[in-house]
């Protein structure tokens, strides 16, 4: 009995500080959840003022931003349409270069190699200036001019009022960023195909499928999840990129707000203008973000 009463005395004596330090951690949990919700409703209220503010810096300026928002949404557009053909054209150059870069032909291995260390060694700028006035003298010396050519289709179409005087400049402008992105994208592109791992490529050899139906069915819908991250990163800065066109005389939103902001003798009005510029080019990059954000979840519930 005494041994019974003992074990219990030793038990109730270890048992007190357990619980004592058992309560400590808990209110030490509380405390630190209580101060995350503090600092989260401060984080809300900074946002809250900080969106209020700057509304109300536009509301400010609403006369100017009335006056410019048809020409900045017209250079808003042009970006647009440009930063499109040049990602669709750009991720053309990258497939075609991440096939080459995996060829087992050493030839065309080694152009693709080459393509994408040249053009990932150089300025976008002096590309871009290299297309307009090497490349377009070249071919205007051997009989190519693309104005004229656009000029001809869009005639048979009865539309050749929609070709921009400026043509050239965009059809090499856009001929410039697809190249120096295609470069990118091509190594993009072959790290989310050479991630897929080999053993799925063998299964479905083993099942009887050649290499054309493995890459269509089994490795490309699995690269093209992986890379949706990277491609929206170089979409969005192509799109910021494209205000390099500029150099070349094209009426894009860059060209638009530096045109509206130069003349400006307020240094607060030439402020909203450029403050307007930027906030047009966050109206076309953040829903890019948002339309990854989706795809990635979308693409993820299959795997």
């Amino acid at each position: 009995m005494s041994d019974i009463y003992e074990s219990r005395a030793e038990g109730s004596m270890i048992d007190k500080p357990v619980a004592k330090g058992a309560l400590t951690r808990e209110k030490m949990k509380a405390r630190s959840r209580g101060r995350l919700a503090s600092l989260d409703y401060l984080f809300y209220v900074v946002a809250a003022v900080a969106i209020f503010a700057f509304i109300y810096y536009l509301y400010a300026f609403r006369q100017l931003g009335r006056l410019y928002l048809p020409v900045f949404l017209q250079g808003t557009l042009t970006t647009l349409v440009i930063s499109l053909v040049s990602i669709v054209l750009a991720t053309c150059f990258g497939f075609i270069g991440a096939l080459g870069r995996l060829a087992r032909f050493a030839p065309v291995r080694w152009l693709a190699i080459t393509y994408v260390e040249v053009v990932r060694g150089t300025p976008v700028l002096v590309q871009l200036l290299l297309w307009y006035y090497g490349v377009g003298f070249v071919l205007s010396s051997i009989g190519f001019d693309p104005y004229s050519a656009a000029f001809q289709l869009m005639t048979a179409l009865q539309n050749n009022s929609l070709v921009p005087d400026a043509f050239n400049g965009y059809f090499y402008g856009i001929l410039g960023l697809s190249f120096n992105y295609g470069a990118y994208l091509t190594e993009v592109f072959r790290s989310g195909i050479e991630t897929v791992d080999k053993g799925q490529t063998e299964a479905g050899l083993s099942l009887g499928l050649n290499s054309r139906q493995i890459m269509r069915h089994i490795v490309l819908p699995q690269a093209i999840r992986i890379t949706i991250p990277p491609f929206t990163n170089y979409f969005i800065t192509l799109i910021q990129d494209s205000a390099l066109l500029s150099v070349l005389s094209l009426i894009e939103l860059e060209h638009v707000t530096y045109a509206l902001a130069l003349p400006q003798i307020n240094a607060n009005n030439k402020m909203f203008v450029f403050i307007l510029g930027a906030l047009f080019y966050l109206l076309l990059c953040y829903p890019l973000s948002l339309l990854a954000r989706y795809f990635e979840k979308r693409m993820a519930v299959a795997y």
